[in-house]
């Protein structure tokens, strides 16, 4: 199993090969797994295209096949996009939309009016936020609707009696120890920790934040096989190594995590011949813990990877481009591993 005191970049496969090759095949239409991942599948475009990116690939992918899917997932009536062709529109879908296309260098191929009118209309009048016209609402789609926002340059179109509501909405979701859940009383997770986060660093209310008590909340979810859970009592899973970590690196706190465990217990979680990272040692792997497991490295200073922003989750290169990164997310991302 690899280590990080004895490996070197080039010794390690970190290779999301075999999952970029799956997304990309989309005629096994006979294979039962096709079906019962398309609800996944603009996510799982956006989480390979990103990881190809942190390891300074980001042409793996076919360009214009990429760009032809993520227009076939439009939805019209919404004004949004679905996660696959046919599918309704949703938050979560459209903001991989706008992350894929920007990764390409194809936003002005998507209709940014409608799309921020959808995200605008997803705003209720307490602050929530729904994920589609069926109104569902979680702290995720809060991070989803301004993450989306942001990034397409409209998050002032936001009008500032709403944009207090979300703030206040997302305070009453903390909780006592620091931390926050999906709704106002429920249970800290690692998850709407970081959405709550990041939405509070987009809206630059991090003052909302009670950074001592949720760096030590953070800073407990390592366990001591060097993996994070998202939750007291729970299993520790490479995906958290993202969750967890760009929390505590938007609160300027990473040094609070023991970097080498982290980085040991990431690396021993691979698929050494085939590629790609699992949930944890000895699971099958998937392309999505392949992108948190990759993001949580970069965030490390893992060697040969390149810098991924904690709050939007996207090359850091790009989030620059768009003049979008906060001054403590170029600060806190630790230095480069020995």
């Amino acid at each position: 199993m690899a280590t990080a005191s004895s490996s070197s970049s080039s010794d390690v496969k970190l290779d999301t090969a075999l999952h970029i090759k799956y997304i990309q095949n989309l005629d096994k239409r006979q294979d039962l797994a096709y079906h019962l991942t398309s609800h996944l599948r603009l996510n799982g475009i956006y989480w390979g295209l990103t990881a190809a990116h942190i390891m300074g690939q980001p042409n793996t992918l076919d360009r214009e096949g990429v760009i032809e899917y993520v227009l076939s997932c439009w939805d019209d009536e919404a004004g949004a996009f679905g996660p696959h062709p046919g599918h309704d529109g949703h938050v979560l879908a459209t903001l991989s939309g706008i992350q894929i296309m920007l990764m390409e260098d194809a936003i002005d191929r998507i209709d940014v009016g409608r799309v921020t009118q959808f995200l605008l209309d997803r705003i209720n009048d307490d602050g929530s936020v729904s994920g589609d016209t069926w109104g569902e609402i979680d702290t995720r789609f809060t991070y989803i609707c301004l993450s989306s926002l942001s990034l397409l340059g409209k998050l002032d179109q936001i009008p500032q009696q709403k944009r207090d509501s979300i703030i206040e909405y997302i305070r009453k979701c903390k909780n006592f120890d620091g931390g926050f859940g999906r709704v106002p009383g429920a249970e800290s997770h690692s998850g709407q920790v970081w959405v709550c986060t990041a939405a509070l660093s987009i809206l630059d209310r991090q003052d909302l934040i009670d950074v001592p008590l949720l760096g030590a909340w953070l800073s407990e979810r390592q366990l001591p096989n060097g993996g994070l859970n998202g939750r007291p009592e729970k299993l520790e899973d490479v995906c958290y190594s993202w969750w967890c970590l760009a929390s505590i690196s938007i609160i300027g706190k990473l040094s609070w995590i023991n970097r080498d465990k982290l980085i040991n217990f990431i690396l021993g979680a691979q698929d050494l011949e085939d590629g790609g990272i699992a949930d944890r040692p000895g699971d099958w792997v998937d392309v999505f813990h392949t992108i948190f497991g990759l993001a949580g490295l970069s965030l490390l200073g893992y060697p040969g990877l390149e810098d991924i922003d904690p709050v939007y989750c996207m090359p850091a290169k790009l989030i620059d481009k768009l003049v979008l990164r906060k001054p403590y997310a170029a600060l806190e991302r630790m230095s480069s591993y020995p």
